[in-house]
């Protein structure tokens, strides 16, 4: 469907912040942190909407 335009570090960032964002909701620390299921699963998915309607990418280009 999108392609892929996170790199490594980002999505490795996006998981990590995503997964500690979802266990402060868990733990009740507010549902605003749900929003934490963002960037997890841009994280997983290793693509971001954002990214590409402003043609942005985090992750190497492929050589040719």
């Amino acid at each position: 469907m999108f392609a892929k335009n996170v790199g490594q570090i980002d999505k490795i960032a996006r998981i990590v912040i995503g997964a500690l964002l979802i266990i402060g909701a868990l733990m009740g620390y507010g549902a605003w942190m749900w929003i934490g299921v963002v960037p997890l699963v841009t994280g997983l998915l290793g693509t971001c909407p954002l990214y590409s309607i402003f043609g942005f990418a985090t992750c190497p280009l492929s050589q040719k």
